[in-house]
C-alpha cells in the first residue's frame, strides 16, 4: 500500500500494512534440518561411539607412558632385591640419582632384606616377596639415610637387620716436621750460651684393617674393627756450636696389631628428601696395641727431669695409644636435591692410668705416676654429589682439638692444646651390587696434622 494511502487510512491502515509484511517473511529454519527423530538418534549414537574410541586411545597413551616410566625408574634401584636407602618420589629424578650414586662403606642398600620398591605394573625383581599391605594402607618405605662417598671413619648408612658387611681397608699417612731447640741462655739477643739443636722428623704410617658390621635391627648396627699397624720414623738432627756439622740420623720402626675398636650406632628418626637423618654412635677403644710405655726408650737412666740422658726417643715404635677410650658421637645427613650434606660432632674421653712406668736402657724402669691424656673434641662436615648412578664425589673438612696431657694432676711441661685440621676428598664407585670401592685423600692444614693421608676401602655385602 502506498505511503499516502497508509497515512490517510490512519491506525487501521498501519496495522493492516504490518500484518501484510509479517505474512511475507520467510519461516525460521528447522533445527532438525528436515531429519526424522530416528536419524537424529543414529547420529547421536555415532558421536558417543567416537567419544568412546577417543577415550580408549587416551587410556592406551597413558599406559604406554607409564610403561616407559617403569623402564627408567628401576635403574634408580639396585638389582637383586636391594631397596633404596630412602624412598624417592618418581617426580624427583635428580634427588633419586644422588641418593643412589652416593654409595659408601656402611650397610649399603644391597644389604637390606626386603625387595625394592616397585612401580605399578612392573614385574617384581628377584628376592623375598614382601607382605602385602592392608587395603587402603600405603606400602612401607625404607627410612634409612642415604649413602655418601665416605670421608670419615663412621659410615652414614646402617646395615640392615640380619645382614653383615666385611670391609678390608688400607690407610697411609705421611708427616714431617722441623724443630729448632735452643738449650742454654742468652746474655744479649745476639749471643747464645748453650746448644742449638735442629731436628727434622719424618713419619710414615701404614694401617691395614678388617672391619665387620652386623645389623641388629633396621636402625641399629654393631661394628668391630681390627687394625694392623706398621710405623717408621726417621729423625735427622744436627747439633750446632759443637764443633761439627755432621747430621745424625735416628731411625726406628714398629709393627703389631693396633687398638681394637667396638662401635654401636642407632638411627634416631625417619628422614627423607629435605628432612635430616640423625644417627647416634658410641665407640669403645681398647688398648690391645703395643703400649708406648712398654717399648724401650733411648735413655741411660731417666728421660725426664734435670738429669735426662739419651735422645728420649723409643727404640721400637708403639702401635697403640696405651689407654682405653670412649667416644660418643652424633651424625646428621640432610638430602637436598641434587646433593647430600652431612657432618658429625664427637668427644673422645680417655681413661687415665695410674702407677705408670716405662722401660729405659739396661732394663731399668722409670716411674711416671698417673697419666691422663686430654680429651679430644671433634667435628666434621661435607657434601656429597652424584656423578652418575655408580660414581659419587664427596668433599669435607675434619677438625679435632686435643687438650693438654696431665701427669699426677699437673699439665706435662711442653704439652699444649693441639689443633688438627684436615681437608678431605672422597670418591666412590660401585663395582657391582655387593662391592663398592672408596678412595679418600686428605691434606693436613695445620702443622701437627699429617701432611697427606690416603685410604682405600672395599666394603663387601652379604
Amino acid at each position: 500500500m502506498p505511503l499516502p494511502q497508509i497515512l490517510r487510512a490512519g491506525p487501521a491502515g498501519l496495522s493492516l500494512c504490518m500484518l501484510s509484511a509479517f505474512a511475507q517473511q520467510e519461516p525460521p529454519p528447522d533445527p532438525a534440518g528436515g531429519r526424522s527423530p530416528a536419524e537424529l538418534s543414529a547420529e547421536l549414537r555415532e558421536l558417543k561411539q567416537e567419544l568412546a574410541e577417543q577415550r580408549e586411545l587416551l587410556r592406551q597413551m597413558r599406559a604406554e607412558l607409564a610403561a616407559q616410566r617403569q623402564a627408567v625408574i628401576p635403574e634408580l634401584w639396585p638389582q637383586a632385591g636391594a631397596p633404596r636407602a630412602a624412598a624417592v618420589p618418581a617426580q624427583r629424578p635428580m634427588a633419586a640419582a644422588a641418593l643412589e650414586a652416593l654409595r659408601g662403606t656402611g650397610g649399603t642398600p644391597q644389604s637390606q632384606p626386603q625387595p625394592p620398591l616397585q612401580p605399578p605394573g612392573q614385574a617384581p625383581m628377584p628376592g623375598p616377596a614382601p607382605a602385602a599391605p592392608a587395603v587402603g594402607q600405603a606400602p612401607q618405605r625404607d627410612s634409612r639415610p642415604p649413602e655418601v662417598a665416605p670421608l670419615f671413619e663412621a659410615p652414614g648408612v646402617l646395615t640392615a637387620r640380619g645382614r653383615y658387611v666385611l670391609e678390608p681397608s688400607f690407610q697411609f699417612g705421611y708427616s714431617s716436621s722441623n724443630r729448632v731447640a735452643l738449650v742454654g741462655y742468652t746474655i744479649i739477643p745476639a749471643l747464645l750460651i748453650g746448644l742449638v739443636d735442629v731436628r727434622e722428623v719424618k713419619r710414615n704410617t701404614f694401617t691395614a684393617a678388617m672391619t665387620g658390621r652386623y645389623g641388629l635391627t633396621n636402625r641399629t648396627e654393631l661394628e668391630l674393627r681390627v687394625p694392623y699397624v706398621y710405623r717408621s720414623d726417621s729423625t735427622v738432627s744436627r747439633e750446632l756450636f759443637t764443633g761439627t756439622a755432621v747430621e745424625r740420623v735416628f731411625e726406628t720402626s714398629g709393627r703389631a696389631i693396633g687398638d681394637v675398636e667396638l662401635s654401636l650406632r642407632h638411627q634416631l628418626n625417619d628422614g627423607g628428601i629435605d628432612k635430616p637423618y640423625y644417627i647416634a654412635g658410641l665407640r669403645i677403644k681398647s688398648r690391645t696395641g703395643r703400649d708406648p710405655f712398654e717399648v724401650v726408650t733411648d735413655c741411660t737412666q731417666r728421660c725426664v727431669g734435670q738429669n735426662a740422658t739419651g735422645t728420649g726417643l723409643p727404640l721400637d715404635l708403639p702401635t697403640g695409644s696405651g689407654f682405653y677410650g670412649v667416644q660418643p658421637s652424633l651424625t646428621w645427613l640432610f638430602p637436598s636435591d641434587p646433593a647430600i650434606f652431612f657432618g658429625s660432632v664427637s668427644y673422645l674421653h680417655t681413661v687415665k692410668r695410674k702407677d705408670v712406668e716405662r722401660q729405659v736402657l739396661d732394663g731399668a724402669m722409670e716411674w711416671l705416676g698417673e697419666i691422663k691424656p686430654g680429651g679430644v673434641l671433634g667435628f666434621n662436615f661435607g657434601v656429597g654429589l652424584a656423578l652418575n648412578d655408580k660414581a659419587s664425589l664427596s668433599l669435607g673438612y675434619d677438625h679435632s682439638s686435643m687438650s693438654r696431657t696431665k701427669q699426677d694432676g699437673v699439665p706435662v711441661p711442653g704439652s699444649v692444646r693441639t689443633q688438627l685440621g684436615t681437608l678431605l676428598m672422597g670418591f666412590s664407585y660401585r663395582l657391582n651390587n655387593q662391592r663398592t670401592i672408596n678412595v679418600t685423600v686428605g691434606a693436613g692444614l695445620t702443622q701437627d696434622t699429617p701432611d697427606v693421608s690416603l685410604s682405600v676401602r672395599l666394603p663387601m655385602n652379604f
